[in-house]
């Protein structure tokens, strides 16, 4: 399989967004997100998207969309998130957020998450970024949907310079598999100057 990534804005940004909303769904659902995600949950997280600062990395298999990965100006993004960095010194309109990271399982491996952080690491700097942020849902380590083969993805995020921010931690809403509502989580925030 060959698999090509390709930087997508504006127009392009746009018509691609059924297919990072289908991904998100997929992907999500497996632990540590355990999201039970729907088509109008989804309509409004990505409005965020519609900023011009905004981009999506997609990883193509031939004409399908098998991966993506998003980012957006901090100030463009859900204010749950910028409220994470009230306490931090680096200014909101300086730090670039690296959102999702979605890739079918059977594309994993091939270094398409080094190339999804590249490109929008190159995209941030391009629009005058000084840091790239990102967070990952925190789940206890005693978790009952926790696999006991899960690895989390800590030493990829050290070795791509990212450092966790003590105490910055987002609250963000979703519904988890065979929860009957949306429940608040705690997100962590890793950094990175750039």
């Amino acid at each position: 399989m060959s698999v090509e990534t390709r930087v997508l804005t504006g127009e392009a940004l746009a018509a691609a967004l059924e297919d990072v909303a289908r991904l998100r769904i997929s992907v999500f659902r497996d632990f540590p997100y355990l999201y039970d995600g729907d088509a109008d949950y989804e309509r409004d997280y990505l409005r965020a998207y519609q900023s011009p600062g905004a981009v999506v990395v997609a990883a193509l298999d031939g004409t399908r969309v098998v991966g993506a990965a998003t980012g957006a100006p901090m100030t463009d993004h859900a204010a749950d998130f910028g409220a994470a960095f009230a306490t931090r010194p680096e200014p909101l309109d300086q730090v670039f957020y690296c959102a999702e990271s979605v890739l079918l399982p059977e594309y994993r491996g091939r270094g398409l998450g080094h190339a999804f952080f590249d490109h929008r690491e190159a995209h941030a700097r391009d629009l005058g970024a000084r840091w790239c942020a990102f967070c990952s849902v925190i789940r206890p380590a005693d978790h009952p949907a926790r696999p006991a083969d899960y690895r989390p993805l800590d030493a990829f995020w050290h070795k791509r310079g990212y450092e966790k921010l003590p105490g910055v931690v987002a609250h963000f809403g979703w519904k988890d598999l065979g929860e009957p509502a949306e429940t608040e989580k705690e997100l962590q925030f890793w950094m990175r100057a750039l």
